[in-house]
């Protein structure tokens, strides 16, 4: 009896500890929020991508609308750092921003706030600051893009079969020279090549992440020089709005635009930020670290595709996309696959990339061995940043 009565006491004192655990587990996440600096608003295809991120682990997460603030149309100046102050004086407790110029005013209000844990969209400098709040993230996007690649690519075969006289010549509208967008355009290319060896490529730049008549302009002047399909790396409408007013191909980035597009859209590679946005939260109310730097990939969901166009494409190529995913996915395929692609006539067999971000612009880590480039394997954001044959560069100031 005396035993059955300790039993039941311990049970008591057990079941007793563990609500005072929940409780004080429910309290602390009620306390929880999140900051989220966007440097423009939904009007922007890259920044709605991310405010749907958010929207989508805070419904995971169970979290209130008082626990996520998000500040929009944050420029890439000092503007992002006092933002950040904000945020850490509204209580938030983590804080993401998500454009690449924001880097330096984030890194700047982590040196001032090391309580508060601050993440960054597309930075470099997290593993070479060595701060244990600061962090970076990006994704394996290139492979979302060579696989938009392939889309495009049996899109052009079929134009090619259709009509003898088409050149195999497609344009790309970047916004900056920055080692993402080559990155992203030499996939996209790679994609497109893997279908058409014989396809070649103009990118014309603008020098802005959003300006919706500049990268308007640059697709009509792709299209203008003969180019008979078109994918961007840059956040407006202007590049697809163009192709579809002269019934051109177009592939574009961050999302759908089926709607506005239908005659010409033929799909889209995205960052699906929530799994990063979910994690950043769980680790900062469970008190772990954080990763320093986090590549997302097609397996974490990180990286994906959006349904294919209703007209645009060509039958049967969702089926062909899912082959070439499934063998990136096996590590059977690889993008940058040096038997792919040459840089002045010659295959590629060494490269130093700027890894390590230290002010210098010089190569300090080996990226070519056992066949390929290793992109994003040694921090998160992207670092090909080569000029490979078969793209030319029309403007190169930005």
């Amino acid at each position: 009896m005396f035993k059955k009565l300790v039993s039941l006491c311990l049970a008591v004192l057990m079941v007793a500890g563990l609500c005072a655990g929940f409780a004080g587990c429910a309290k602390a996440n009620a306390d929880f929020k999140i900051g989220v600096i966007l440097l423009h608003d939904e009007s922007s295809t890259y920044d709605k991508n991310f405010i749907t991120a958010v929207e989508d682990a805070q419904k995971a997460l169970g979290l209130s609308n008082s626990q996520v603030i998000i500040k929009k149309g944050i420029p890439e100046g000092n503007e992002c750092y006092e933002t950040a102050k904000d945020l850490v004086a509204e209580g938030c407790k983590v804080i993401f921003a998500d454009s690449f110029g924001h880097e330096d005013f984030m890194i700047k209000a982590a040196k001032e706030f090391p309580e508060v844990q601050f993440c960054h969209a597309t930075g470099t400098k997290a593993h070479t600051e060595k701060l244990s709040n600061y962090h970076n993230a990006f994704a394996s996007i290139y492979e979302g893009r060579y696989l938009a690649g392939i889309a495009a690519g049996l899109k052009l075969k079929a134009m090619m079969e259709a009509d003898s006289t088409i050149v195999p010549k497609i344009g790309y509208v970047g916004a900056f020279t920055y080692a993402e967008v080559i990155s992203g355009y030499t996939s996209f290319y790679l994609g497109v090549k893997e279908i058409v060896p014989t396809v070649t490529m103009e990118v014309q730049f603008t020098g802005s992440w959003y300006d919706e008549a500049e990268e308007k302009n640059a697709a009509n002047a792709l299209i203008n020089m003969g180019c008979v399909l078109i994918s961007q790396h840059a956040d407006s409408m202007g590049a697809p709005s163009a192709c579809e007013d002269k019934g051109i191909p177009n592939v574009s980035y961050n999302g759908s635009t089926v709607s506005s597009c239908p005659n010409t859209f033929i799909v889209s590679s995205r960052i699906d930020w929530a799994p990063y946005v979910k994690y950043i939260c769980e680790q900062t109310m469970a008190g772990k670290a954080i990763d320093t730097d986090w590549t997302g990939t097609i397996s974490t969901g990180s990286v994906k595709l959006t349904d294919l166009g209703s007209k645009a494409p060509v039958e049967g190529t969702q089926a062909i996309i899912d082959q070439y995913k499934a063998e990136l996915v096996a590590g059977t395929r690889h993008v940058f696959d040096t038997n792919n692609f040459t840089v002045n006539g010659e295959k590629l067999t060494s490269y130093l990339a700027d890894v390590d971000d230290d002010g210098t612009y010089t190569g300090d880590t080996e990226v070519v061995k056992d066949g390929y480039f290793h992109e994003s394997e040694y921090r998160s954001a992207p670092y090909f940043d080569m000029e490979i044959d078969g793209i030319h560069r029309i403007n190169s100031k930005f």
